[in-house]
């Protein structure tokens, strides 16, 4: 007999409210299956509209093996109209099937799991892309308007404290004063250090630089000059507007470059994509996540590191296997009766 449960929001975000640690072991184990082929991670679908031509809903299949062993897909829509409302931006959904039947498990809330696994992949990549013993210089960049403050913010600041990067201060850059000020009081707030509303040059001269932006056209420049053992995170909104333009490609090609999947990141006219345009080739690519997380990628401490990552829907599926997990335990998964049908021969 098939159970089916439902998993709201209230219960995704108590389960995850304390899982930092949790959260960033299955990002890492996750990146890992999938450098050893343990998943199945195809391309997004876009579902666009002829009368809401900025909108979209994008659905991410997949599957991973090992412990998880589940078929997942998320469902996620942008609406930037809903702003005006005061509404989210973006409503996201997942459903987990049973890979050995094929049978639909549970239908979870998904804005909060897509939210923590991309500020979670964040920090497992700064954790071990930042080779400094000291507190690092933060600048979190945000470089086109959209919202009057970005909610991963607070998020991101908790998965660096527990993924073991330590920030001295943080400076904010945003094209919007009115949001600057949002983004610094929140900065100050969840980080407890000093915080500062700055440039984008001054945000370039950081350690450890954070964007969140939806940019069409690059706007760090050709001629911008990144030291070494700096450390760039695109942590753009991957999965509700999949730009990834925020540096041009002549400065990919002087960084070490880590993404998360080679063919995902190298395609929809990214900043990789356009350096690879440039060159004719990938080798500009030093490795991925995955294959950094398990010791094969050597970086080359003269140039500065962009982590690109596009987005992964096996890292939705992973948390929120975990997610479902816990909500049985703690009793807040909703069993649906019948909800699957009995087939009947006509």
């Amino acid at each position: 007999m098939s159970h089916f449960f439902v998993v709201p929001g209230a219960a995704v975000s108590t389960v995850l409210a304390g899982a930092h640690k949790d959260v960033l072991r299955i990002v890492a184990d996750t990146y890992i299956a999938h450098e050893q082929g343990l998943s199945v991670n195809p391309d997004s679908y876009f579902l666009r509209f002829p009368d809401k031509p900025n909108a979209r809903v994008i659905a991410l299949p997949s599957y991973l093996g090992g412990d998880v062993d589940t078929i997942g897909m998320k469902w996620i829509a942008s609406f930037p109209d809903n702003i005006k409302e005061g509404l989210p931006r973006a409503s996201a959904t997942l459903l987990l099937n049973d890979y050995a039947t094929g049978y639909p498990l549970a239908c979870l809330e998904a804005s909060t799991i897509s939210a923590v696994r991309t500020v979670a992949s964040a920090a497992v990549a700064a954790s071990r892309l930042v080779t400094s013993a000291e507190p690092v210089r933060l600048a979190v960049g945000r470089c086109r308007r959209h919202r009057p403050h970005h909610p991963r913010l607070p998020a991101r600041g908790r998965y660096l404290h527990a993924a073991g990067v330590a920030v001295a201060d943080v400076l904010v850059h945003d094209l919007d004063p009115t949001s600057a000020g949002h983004l610094s009081e929140h900065a100050a707030t969840r980080f407890g250090v000093p915080v500062a509303i700055g440039t984008l040059d001054d945000a370039l001269d950081r350690d450890l630089v954070v964007f969140a932006t939806t940019a069409p056209t690059p706007y760090v420049s050709a001629d911008t000059t990144l030291r070494p053992s700096q450390v760039l995170l695109i942590t753009s909104l991957r999965d509700i507007a999949p730009e990834l333009r925020d540096i041009a490609p002549e400065v990919l090609l002087r960084s070490n470059n880590v993404v998360d999947d080679v063919d995902h990141c190298l395609k929809a006219q990214t900043s990789p994509h356009l350096a690879e345009q440039l060159t004719g080739g990938r080798d500009f690519i030093t490795g991925t996540l995955g294959s950094l997380l398990r010791g094969e990628v050597t970086l080359d401490p003269a140039k500065p590191t962009v982590f690109s990552p596009f987005g992964l829907g096996i890292l939705d599926l992973a948390v929120g296997h975990h997610v479902l997990g816990q909500a049985h335990l703690q009793g807040t998964a909703i069993e649906i009766p019948d909800f699957i049908g009995e087939t009947t021969r006509w």
